[in-house]
């Protein structure tokens, strides 16, 4: 089962939402009206890429703007495939022709088999935490030497440099590092 693309929005150091796309439009657009704030940060959890959304206008146009629609074209667009071309060797041609379930197929199972896999997940993780890291800690104390126990896999380093900052930014680097398949048992406390 895919993993589903999750979402979570901070006022400067404070967590106001988290959920699916809806779930985190919706709760943030409740936010700032109650607050009238507009400076906020969304983090789409899974990359740590940073994400700008349109607030304005009501709740559905808000979901209106951002909510995939159907399209139309190559592909099966009713089941989310798209078409587009891939340039292979004659030799990687030959042995996908070869394979019992057919080009396609091979490759869609192939290229799951490699994002499951324990250490691209670890991988990704550790990059969207220190993308995360950079945007909301790069000025707090202790940022650089918190972002070399992260990338030095040094959990239990990490999780005492990042206790002078904000519970909530505390919690989700915490709460992302605890996906890893590994779980390491310096952040489990």
């Amino acid at each position: 089962m895919e993993n589903q693309e999750t979402y979570t929005a901070f006022h400067q150091q404070k967590r106001i939402s988290h959920g699916n796309l809806e779930t985190m439009l919706l709760e943030t657009k409740a936010y700032l009206e109650s607050v009238n704030q507009h400076q906020i940060l969304i983090f789409a959890d899974q990359t740590g890429k940073q994400i700008d959304f349109d607030f304005s206008g009501s709740p559905t146009e808000v979901l209106a703007r951002v909510m995939p629609t159907q399209q139309s074209g190559r592909g099966r667009p009713k089941l989310g495939v798209t078409s587009r071309e891939v340039s292979l060797l004659p030799r990687h041609w030959e042995w996908l022709e070869a394979q019992p379930s057919g080009a396609s197929a091979t490759l869609r199972r192939l290229i799951d088999t490699a994002r499951k896999s324990s250490t691209e997940l670890e991988r990704q993780t550790i990059e969207a935490v220190g993308k995360f890291m950079t945007s909301m800690a790069g000025n707090l104390p202790n940022y650089e030497e918190a972002t070399r126990a992260l990338y030095g896999k040094d959990w239990a380093h990490l999780k005492t440099l990042i206790q002078p900052w904000g519970t909530d930014l505390q919690s989700y680097i915490l709460e992302r590092l605890a996906t890893l398949e590994s779980k390491p048992s310096q952040l489990a406390d």
